[in-house]
């Protein structure tokens, strides 16, 4: 049947082995050339005991132009368009007219083929491979980068895919925002991607897990963070070497980087983290010993009711957010100031949960106190995963 349907389909169109071994993709194994080369042999020796011509290959092929003679050219194509960019892994699209894709349609339903491959994803097999053997890269699903390729205008396009980054900062100092903000000169994001951007060189993107206030600091074993690094130029990076530029600002430390997946950075971005906080709270009206302990005590467990916080409401939705201190300990200074060690979880605004928030916040440390009381100095101690 395979021979008697190749026939009928040479007696009317005139198609290279390629295109005719892929009318037939989905049988046995081989590449299509040689699939179409084996059935065509088969078809002339049948026609030959028929004292019938032989159906050749022909000079040009009315489907797809022979357009596969073009790969070793377009192989030096696509180097050039690399040259200087690192990779390991790529993998290759086309772009094919549509009148070559309708064609090849038509064939299909003239002859009820069901067995049949598209042309362009042939095409980007034989590339891909001619392209691995002429430079030792390897076809990856999750690609360094992709080539799109134009097969008649010898067209090459480059998607360079980004590299994400793993690590947690530290903000040694009070006084910059995690992101730029106008009227600072500097940010622990500017900090971070000015050493990703050279390094990589490419443009340098900040994600971190929560954030801080710009007066607060970021201690202990520091706050998870991504950069996503697009369109790099490079990819084999020193890590260490970029750790330590950064860590030499004094402003900013950062640990544990290390390369991701593009799953695992969203992982690490939407997951809630309890967090470990020390403020030091200041009460005008003064604060003894034993009520400085009685309040971590009462905060111990309970259960927090936090309507959006006054200075942030433009920028966060207005709703009640419900959130719990896990553990609270005190420790008194003097007669104005004592300090908070609390565990709570993560999105749990620590200066309104000790002064209240015009009772936005309930219950809060003022509440508890039965006097007003703020936060006079914040850190965040630990990101507890």
């Amino acid at each position: 049947m395979i021979v008697e349907n190749a026939g009928e389909i040479l007696e009317r169109h005139h198609l290279c082995n390629h295109c005719l071994g892929r009318l037939f993709a989905k049988l046995g194994k081989g590449t299509n050339e040689e699939r179409g080369r084996a059935i065509r042999f088969v078809l002339n020796m049948e026609r030959s005991a028929k004292s019938l011509p032989p159906l050749e290959e022909p000079e040009k092929c009315e489907l797809c132009r022979n357009v596969f003679e073009r790969i070793p050219e377009l192989v030096e194509k696509m180097k050039e368009a690399s040259e200087s960019i690192e990779f390991e892994t790529f993998l290759v699209g086309s772009r094919f007219p549509e009148e070559i894709k309708e064609r090849e349609k038509s064939i299909w339903m003239e002859f009820g083929i069901e067995t049949a491959e598209p042309i362009n994803r042939e095409f980007n097999r034989e590339l891909g491979k001619a392209f691995g053997e002429a430079t030792g890269k390897e076809t990856s699903r999750n690609p360094d980068i992709v080539f799109i390729v134009e097969p008649f205008s010898r067209k090459v396009e480059l998607q360079i895919n980004p590299v994400y980054v793993y690590g947690r900062y530290r903000k040694l100092i009070r006084g910059i925002p995690q992101t730029p903000l106008p009227d600072f000169e500097d940010s622990v994001a500017s900090i971070i991607c000015r050493a990703f951007s050279s390094a990589f060189r490419g443009k340098c993107i900040f994600k971190g897990a929560g954030r801080e206030d710009v007066d607060v600091r970021m201690l202990g074993n520091g706050r998870p963070f991504i950069v996503e690094i697009k369109e790099p130029r490079r990819r084999r990076v020193n890590l260490k070497e970029i750790a330590g530029e950064i860590n030499s600002s004094g402003k900013v430390e950062v640990l544990n980087l290390r390369f991701v997946s593009a799953k695992e950075a969203e992982e690490v971005l939407t997951k809630n983290h309890k967090k470990e906080y020390l403020a030091l709270v200041l009460v005008e009206e003064r604060v003894t010993p034993e009520e400085a302990e009685e309040v971590a005590k009462k905060l111990t467990g309970l259960e927090i009711h936090q309507r959006t916080p006054w200075r942030v409401r433009k920028a966060r939705a207005d709703k009640v957010r419900i959130k719990k201190v896990y553990e609270a300990e005190s420790r008194w200074v003097d007669e104005k100031h004592f300090e908070l060690r609390l565990i709570t979880d993560g999105g749990l605004y620590i200066k309104e949960l000790i002064s209240g928030d015009r009772g936005r916040t309930k219950p809060s440390v003022s509440d508890l106190l039965g006097k007003p009381a703020w936060c006079e100095r914040l850190d965040v101690l630990n990101i507890l995963d």
